[in-house]
């Protein structure tokens, strides 16, 4: 498990890529955490997306017959292969080489079980990357991933909150969120700069609120949120008129960090 993709040395250990900002996790006490939280069971169709070295792939497949893995990095996988085959030898990793960004987990669950993910998301790719799981949610039971606290804390904040934004709408729209632990720069090697957390992310299987058009509501957010410090007024000047605004039920003076997503749901349709 790794903050970001791994990589090798020439004639010597793999060590973290500093222009990736890698941070691999060693700590045996939070990997213990995570898999407690995750309670894998046999049955189960787990994916790992960037398992790096298997610091957390070990202890899964030891609760597990069977793990998937999504890792772009080449270069660890022949070291990942060997840990996990002296580890748990009696149970099957799946590798599948490429980047999560573009990776079809839908494709992947098929008609069979939905997916379970789990992972030590990147910090530079975990927006995106997230955005990009949404949109298979249909095929994903839940998520378990480490991000940078800050991060998490977008996830899950409330409206008016300081960490309220784009993130936190379009997640309250499509997933219950739950912030598990923190974790901080000691369980990693180099250690980073920033605490992370554990966030728990279970897909709705519709949304709590309606929604008659995803498209258009996640458009009006990322325009409202460009200009989070204006009006709603002036941030959706052309999109949505004031006549509009009040007909929904919304103050066309408010600002957009103190409106919940169910009202801006409203405001989409």
């Amino acid at each position: 498990m790794k903050r970001t993709r791994p990589g090798a040395t020439r004639g010597g250990p793999h060590r973290a890529k500093k222009r990736f900002g890698q941070h691999f996790l060693h700590d045996p006490g939070v990997l213990a955490r995570i898999v407690a939280a995750i309670d894998p069971r046999p049955a189960d169709r787990l994916v790992e997306i960037g398992p790096g070295l298997g610091a957390l792939t070990v202890p899964l497949l030891a609760r597990l017959p069977r793990l998937e893995v999504v890792e772009l990095d080449r270069d660890v996988i022949p070291e990942l292969r060997a840990r996990a085959a002296a580890a748990a030898p009696d149970a099957e990793l799946v590798i599948h080489e490429g980047d999560a960004l573009e990776f079809d987990f839908a494709a992947l669950a098929g008609d069979g079980p939905r997916l379970r993910l789990v992972g030590n998301l990147p910090y530079n790719v975990s927006t995106p990357l997230l955005f990009h799981l949404f949109e298979q949610r249909h095929a994903i039971r839940d998520m378990h991933f480490m991000l940078q606290k800050e991060v998490v804390d977008r996830m899950a904040a409330a409206p008016a909150s300081d960490a309220y934004g784009r993130l936190s709408v379009m997640l309250a729209a499509y997933a219950r969120v739950e912030k598990l632990f923190k974790v901080g720069p000691g369980a990693f090697k180099p250690a980073p700069k920033v605490d992370s957390a554990i966030v728990r992310l279970v897909p709705y299987a519709a949304p709590p609120f309606p929604l008659p058009d995803p498209a258009r509501f996640a458009a009006l957010v990322g325009r409202a949120f460009t200009m989070r410090r204006k009006t709603l007024r002036n941030a959706l000047k052309g999109v949505v008129d004031e006549a509009a605004m009040r007909a929904a039920g919304i103050d066309p003076q408010a600002r957009p960090e103190t409106l919940s997503a169910e009202q801006f749901a409203r405001l989409a349709s």
